[in-house]
């Protein structure tokens, strides 16, 4: 999935250490610190992707060919013709589905001709050949989504109630591991949307879809994206080494 916008929920807004105190004085947390850089990290990420793809999805491509249409034409390059291209509802809500082979397109890409779309397409058609081709780190992102999932969204409550119950160590380092399968899939999503934007670019300029320099302009759009990627993956980085400072092996005063 190639996506623009960045979102951290908990890992940039919550603040446990600073009512805890620790010793280091009332509402006062130096960690915060990491999250300060993870925000700056976030924000230019997102000012960077926003206006990259704005500049060029005001390119229109000298072939003509829609996100839609370069799609189509990447997967059947590739002898792949059991996926099939919907229009997806919402703004740059792409992404390739691997459990009913879809490839799902935003309406501003699937309709667009811009070299921002068609590379944004031709990115979504990178996984699919991921996963006609059996990628390994694709296979393992997929494996590892359920238990991501589950740890992202219930990690907090397990370290909320491991200090309201008397600062029970054992709830709060389930709640940092479960935390840390969220991080793993960060990084494991590195390797994929990397070699799917590799892909893309590779098969653009192949199949003559895109001119040379459009490719050039494409690839400029996905490397922008990418960033948001590795902000992602930072800011949980950043985030897990603060529950563990705050939490891993501090027993109750």
């Amino acid at each position: 999935m190639l996506s623009l916008y960045i979102h951290y929920g908990n890992s940039l807004g919550i603040g446990l250490g600073n009512s805890m105190g620790y010793g280091m004085g009332f509402f006062y947390d130096p960690t915060y610190i990491l999250i300060l850089i993870a925000a700056v990290i976030a924000m230019i990420a997102q000012a960077r992707v926003t206006s990259v793809f704005t500049k060029y999805s005001k390119i229109m491509s000298r072939t003509g060919m829609t996100g839609a249409m370069a799609a189509k034409k990447l997967l059947n390059s590739q002898g792949i013709y059991d996926v099939s291209i919907l229009r997806a509802p919402g703004k740059l809500t792409d992404h390739y589905d691997p459990g009913n082979k879809t490839l799902n397109l935003s309406e501003i890409v699937y309709d667009s001709s811009s070299v921002a779309s068609i590379g944004v397409a031709a990115h979504e058609c990178g996984h699919a050949i991921q996963h006609a081709t059996g990628y390994v780190p694709l296979t393992v992102r997929t494996a590892i989504v359920p238990a991501a999932n589950f740890g992202s969204k219930l990690s907090w409550a397990f370290i909320i109630l491991g200090l309201i119950l008397s600062f029970n160590q054992t709830l709060i380092y389930i709640g940092i591991f479960m935390f840390s399968i969220a991080v793993l899939f960060q990084l494991v999503t590195l390797p994929v949307e990397l070699n799917a934007s590799k892909r893309a670019l590779h098969l653009l300029s192949e199949n003559g879809i895109l001119y040379e320099n459009e490719v050039d302009q494409t690839k400029k759009v996905l490397t922008a994206a990418a960033l948001t990627y590795v902000a992602a993956a930072a800011a949980s980085v950043l985030q897990l080494v603060r529950l563990i400072i705050l939490f891993g092996g501090r027993n109750r005063d």
